[in-house]
């Protein structure tokens, strides 16, 4: 890295270091985050911000001074709240103070990443046709920076930065000036309790590739003929290629706090964007509790950009399981990942002409037409310390350099995380051959000439390796092949249901996540290993990281012709006209995939929409049991929630999908009113036809909706009865489509039986 990748990390450090010599004066104390709601007023100011929350600390940590020292950060702009070092004590004290909603401990988020675009049916025709729709359209990235030297962020062609816009570029040495594509960028750091990691710059440049992957993916600019190393190559481009970008880096080195991410939100909100793009989630692997809504910065922070007509795009997370979906608050866009019709493969082959397809993103070409093989269980560095069953996985330093330089080593990998090509690097190793099983469908990237084949085909190859003196492989680059079935969740997509409202169904939709090809940081690895100097314009990722972008552009596209649209209004478009995602290989069906794959060119005249409030939102969380208090705080409005029912507050949301989770040893009754409103000609009569669920009894009255002129709502009520449920089954898909004309407006249908009940 350059001496100014040095030089820039000097006043972190000293910032940092201070910090946390001040916490560490009191050693119980931790960061939390106090969320008070809604500001107080319109005129609400940074000053008076930061003495009202100065005046709430006085009392708990007992003087002026003291409650100074304790202040980290006041949010003023968009919602009400302020991050603090505090204990236990000052906890229990301020969590039962008037006009305090909730109290939680700062964590840590994680971030979750050519021809997606027309995979999804939005060719590059289309997107250039409407450029001029889609210039006064701003996308917020809260992600870890951006690289703006890339051609993604190329401003050539665009007009004046829209006049809406009142956010900053914050330039520092290392970054220079924002332009008419990257027209914002902020950094905050206030949520880091230790010296940012080597290599980080303190400014809001990207070190690790991330955030400029997705805010390419979201609004880049036309690339032509942009490729990884030959792979991929074709013209790369945004979901709105005229939109323009505001990057918010709240992400340092993969992780992201709280602090961060609530005060990105509170500008975001200010500054004028119209989506904000958050690839971003609290996993819990499918097995801890997730956060209270009320006590998740992403959650927090999506409620109050939604009351001001914003709508946030979320990523789905990577824990595959069911159950482990995050990002689920309904008054946002949860998007699951899914592959496009492109695999990456590797070929294998031996000297006894057996060969195997492997997947990989191996850009390398071979420099001999063979090489020797070694299984690395038989590669030991004993020397070292490691054991056969060490080195079978290739672990860095495991393997014995005199055995296995200049060959071609066979490992196992035991998790996506482990990936052994950094053990056979560092060994001097001439290639990999990966024997794994649970993703097949998503292709990784590697510092030797490698490819993953499955545990089956690797005892062969291995078998091969013990019938001969003298084994010799040889690996091919990977080409792309558009052959595959699509689209079909990714392996590694988490599925729902929510663990916090089970009867809301998310993900909300799916989106292209495996494979994509965006732009990067020049000073990323190019694979996820520290080690790989390589230097690329564009990489090939996976991840919900990637799916979540390719959302937010859809949504951006929506919003550029619908700009008085509604959020929910955006998000029931995209949902109601998505691409049905029933192909085989789905076996988590909508828990996997929501809706259906987007597709954006329908979604901008969808004919019919379930819009939806504030205070729709706020009667379903009335009817999950939130007191009125904290909602009043939240809305800065008077609330009563003495009427709502605690299972219909859910089920009457104006949702467009409908889901029911039950117990299958009881029959049950569920209704679910909706109202649609006319989005598309005037006068039209829908109709509605009713794809029930096996062993349900689907009804839907009126059936029947005319509507005689723009903008009119109609309502209507379904009701769905249980009858014999045979005991194998515990998903039962179905649909309901009211149908006009061209138009055809489909919610899904989901009944679920939770067998842990």
């Amino acid at each position: 890295m350059a001496a100014t990748g040095i030089s820039h990390l000097v006043f972190p450090f000293i910032f940092l270091l201070s910090l946390c010599t001040s916490a560490s004066q009191h050693l119980n104390v931790k960061l939390y985050i106090v969320y008070m709601g809604d500001v107080p007023s319109p005129d609400y100011s940074q000053t008076a911000a930061t003495a009202s929350h100065v005046l709430l600390l006085h009392p708990v940590l007992g003087s002026h001074e003291a409650a100074h020292e304790s202040l980290v950060h006041s949010y003023w702009k968009s919602f009400n709240g302020f991050a603090a070092w505090l204990s236990s004590s000052h906890v229990q004290h301020l969590s039962s103070t008037e006009g305090v909603v909730s109290v939680f401990k700062s964590k840590k988020a994680q971030l979750l990443t050519s021809r997606s675009w027309d995979f999804v049916g939005l060719p590059l025709s289309q997107q250039t046709n409407y450029l001029e729709y889609q210039s006064d359209v701003i996308v917020g990235v809260l992600d870890s920076g951006v690289w703006p030297e890339s051609e993604s962020f190329d401003d050539a062609g665009l007009g004046p930065i829209p006049s809406k816009w009142r956010g900053l570029c914050e330039t520092t040495p290392d970054f220079k000036a924002c332009n008419k594509k990257l027209i914002g960028a902020r950094f905050y750091y206030r949520g880091f309790t230790s010296p940012l990691p080597a290599g980080e710059f303190l400014s809001p440049r990207d070190s690790d590739g991330h955030g400029t992957h997705t805010a390419s993916t979201v609004a880049g600019s036309i690339v032509r003929n942009a490729s990884l190393f030959g792979l991929a190559q074709g013209n790369v481009r945004g979901g709105v290629p005229g939109a323009r970008i505001a990057m918010y880096k709240a992400c340092w080195s993969l992780s992201c706090s709280d602090v961060d991410l609530l005060a990105a939100f509170d500008d975001a909100i200010y500054d004028g964007v119209d989506v904000i793009s958050v690839s971003i989630g609290y996993s819990t692997g499918g097995f801890l509790p997730p956060p209270d809504y009320f006590e998740d910065s992403i959650a927090i922070g999506a409620f109050h950009a939604m009351k001001r007509g914003i709508l946030t795009s979320n990523s789905a997370c990577n824990d595959a399981l069911e159950g482990s979906v995050c990002n689920f608050s309904p008054w946002s866009l949860t998007v699951a990942a899914s592959t496009i019709d492109r695999q990456f493969k590797s070929e294998l082959t031996l000297e006894n002409q057996m060969s195997f397809e492997g997947h990989a993103i191996n850009t390398f070409i071979m420099e001999q037409p063979w090489y020797p093989l070694v299984y690395g269980g038989d590669a030991a560095n004993v020397s070292g310390g490691f054991s056969s069953e060490d080195s079978s996985g290739c672990g860095l330093y495991s393997l014995d350099p005199s055995i296995v330089e200049g060959k071609i080593v066979v490992c196992y990998l035991s998790s996506p995380g482990d990936l052994p090509d950094g053990g056979v690097y560092v060994s001097g190793g001439a290639g990999a051959i990966i024997m794994y099983d649970p993703m097949n469908d998503t292709a990784f990237s590697f510092m030797v000439p490698a490819t993953v084949i499955s545990r089956k085909q690797g005892e062969v190859v291995r078998s091969y390796i013990n019938s001969t003196r003298s084994p010799i492989a040889s690996i091919a680059k990977s080409v792309a092949g558009n052959d595959s079935p699509a689209p079909i969740t990714a392996s590694f997509s988490s599925k729902g249901p929510s663990k916090i409202t089970p009867d809301l169904l998310k993900p909300d939709i799916t989106a292209p996540g495996v494979d994509i090809l965006a732009a990067w940081s020049k000073v990323a690895p190019m694979s996820i290993d520290p080690l790989d100097k390589r230097v690329v314009d564009f990489n090939i990722i996976s991840g919900t990281s990637m799916s979540c972008p390719h959302a937010t552009g859809a949504a951006a596209y929506v919003k550029s012709f619908h700009p008085d649209w509604s959020p929910a209004a955006i998000k029931s478009a995209l949902m109601t006209t998505a691409l049905d995602a029933t192909l085989d290989g789905n076996e988590a069906a909508e828990l996997g995939y929501g809706a259906g794959q987007i597709n954006p060119l329908k979604a901008i005249n969808p004919g019919l929409v379930y819009d939806t409030d504030a205070n729709s939102y706020i009667n379903m969380l009335c009817s999950q049991g939130y007191n009125e208090t904290s909602l009043r705080l939240l809305t800065g409005e008077f609330i009563s929630c003495s009427s709502k029912l605690s299972k219909q507050g859910v089920w009457e949301l104006n949702y467009p999908s409908i889901m029911v989770i039950s117990n299958a040893s009881e029959p049950f009754l569920a209704q679910f009113p909706r109202t649609v409103t006319n989005v598309g000609p005037a006068k039209s009569t829908y109709e509605v036809k009713i794809d029930a669920p096996f062993g349900m009894n689907v009804t839907v009255e009126p059936d029947t909706l005319t509507f005689t002129s723009s903008n009119q709502k109609m309502s209507y009520n379904v009701k769905i009865e249980s009858q014999v449920i045979p005991d194998n089954y515990a998903l039962l898909s179905g649909a309901l489509t009211w149908s006009f004309g061209n138009y055809s407006v489909r919610s899904p249908i989901l009944v679920y039986y939770d067998v842990k009940q």
